[in-house]
């Protein structure tokens, strides 16, 4: 099954809300994304469910290998996208965020293999030019 944009939102937040407190519960999610206990458990329900996900006997919230591995792409995309939007089109450092949120769940893996190397590529150029000179 496709896991829709709403799930990987949830991977992603259960990842960083991980690396945040240590241990993830629904409430959690629920206080970091503004959403109802009810929505978060079907949620949780449904990652469980396509194994992206476990929930311990104490409530924690861990991710299986496949939902940590998903989360991380997620994440992986949302950090570049908006970095390449503030760098190579000057985009506001918060619509950038917003805009990455959206557009990490529908980019092509051509068009963001082809942000990657140009942020590399600039990467490289600005330290080419920041070196000092040998004299």
């Amino acid at each position: 099954m496709k896991l829709q944009e709403s799930g990987e939102n949830y991977l992603e937040t259960i990842l960083l809300l991980e690396q945040e407190k240590g241990m993830v519960r629904s409430v959690d999610i629920a206080n970091k994304l503004d959403f109802t206990k009810a929505s978060i458990s079907r949620a949780m329900g449904i990652l469980k469910r396509e194994e992206y996900i476990t929930v311990e006997d104490g409530g924690n919230i861990v991710l299986t290998e496949k939902g940590r591995k998903r989360a991380k792409s997620v994440y992986e995309k949302h950090r570049l996208i908006a970095q390449f939007l503030v760098e190579a089109l000057e985009v506001g450092e918060e619509t950038a965020e917003q805009d990455a949120c959206r557009i990490e769940h529908i980019i092509s893996e051509e068009t963001f293999s082809q942000m990657k190397l140009w942020l590399e590529a600039a990467a490289s150029f600005d330290d080419e030019f920041t070196q000092p000179l040998d004299r």
